[in-house]
């Protein structure tokens, strides 16, 4: 790793992190104004681990990153962006919800992890975020669920060219740790086969709905000598919202399936008796785990930069994890939070 290998020390990979999708105006605009507030009251707060990547808004969530950071001491918070993908701007008439982005900046994308793709993409992301080196860079979106047959040919374009081009960066101190950015652990299992990692950012396979990683996954990962970054711990919203609002409830970027409506239905009525809120219990369940380094949540507002730091601080009683286990929401062998309960 570069300058500063104690990312998991000191507070610099805090428990929560920014995530920078929303500020890329994900399914809805966000105003310059607005995202500006939400980095400073995540700063505040004590959150020093911003995360984003070109794909956010086509390169505006970098552009906004700079902006709400540049007076920032940059000494005391962690970047992570993201390569894979090349932007080319374009004077073409774009359609203004492009890939789940409302008002991109207009700017084409395409896939690239060659050795020269991954430098590019990597000099680019710099300008946008006016930085000379990043903390986290991660090969954003390989793996079968993005590219289905075309897995094949970006990974071993990948193993052959991109992975050597993040291990020189590693290597040259441009940036501190390299990894994956992905949503399926098939793919981090090949990569940990082909080169040294040093974290992961996993979206969506270990919440209150999924556990698989606890199967063999995390002890891999741990053997490595690498960490994880936990996102999607809402599975896409329906660990947020719940089932019981009216309101259209999605899973893994879908309308949620009848048997996930079910699942959660179950969950709600716990949380419902012990009087915690499940968007709390999806939250802290994820951070419990020794593996995890940090919990990405996409921050969009001030307002929600609040609510998401009271969450993760919500006290939960021990006896609702022991509920959760007896009911067979979350497996005997899954960690959960130590809870310092007073004695009476």
């Amino acid at each position: 790793m570069g300058k500063d290998k104690n990312l998991w020390g000191n507070a610099r990979l805090a428990p929560i992190g920014f995530g920078g999708a929303v500020i890329g105006n994900l399914y809805r605009a966000v105003r310059d104004i607005d995202s500006v507030h939400a980095v400073h009251r995540a700063w505040r707060s004590g959150v020093r681990y911003f995360d984003t990547a070109p794909y956010y808004g086509m390169g505006l969530s970098e552009q906004r990153l700079r902006v709400a950071l540049c007076d920032l001491p940059r000494d005391q918070f962690v970047i992570s962006t993201k390569v894979g993908r090349l932007l080319d701007p374009t004077s073409e008439s774009l359609h203004p919800m492009r890939d789940g982005f409302a008002d991109p900046l207009p700017n084409k994308v395409h896939f690239d992890y060659s050795y020269d793709g991954v430098m590019r993409s990597f000099e680019a992301s710099l300008r946008r975020l006016g930085l000379d080196r990043i903390e986290l860079l991660y090969a954003h979106d390989l793996g079968s669920l993005t590219h289905g047959a075309m897995h094949s040919h970006h990974f071993a374009q990948f193993a052959e060219g991109g992975y050597r081009a993040m291990d020189e960066l590693r290597a040259s101190g441009a940036v501190d740790a390299i990894g994956l950015g992905v949503n399926e652990t098939a793919v981090i299992d090949q990569a940990m086969a082909v080169g040294r990692f040093d974290c992961f950012l996993l979206a969506g396979r270990y919440t209150l709905l999924e556990q698989e990683p606890l199967n063999g996954f995390f002890d891999r990962v741990a053997a490595h000598g690498a960490r994880i970054v936990a996102g999607g711990v809402y599975n896409s919203g329906i660990l947020a919202t719940g089932t019981r609002s009216g309101q259209p409830v999605y899973f893994d970027y879908a309308p949620a399936p009848p048997e996930i409506i079910a699942r959660v239905g179950r969950i709600e009525a716990l949380c419902y008796e012990a009087g915690v809120p499940l968007a709390a219990a999806a939250l802290q369940f994820t951070r419990a785990h020794p593996v995890i380094a940090s919990v990405l949540v996409g921050l969009g507002s001030a307002d929600l930069v609040d609510r998401t730091l009271a969450l993760a601080s919500a006290p939960i009683p021990s006896s609702f994890w022991t509920a959760l286990k007896d009911e067979g929401v979350i497996p005997d062998n899954a960690p959960v939070p130590v809870v310092q309960e007073l004695q009476g």
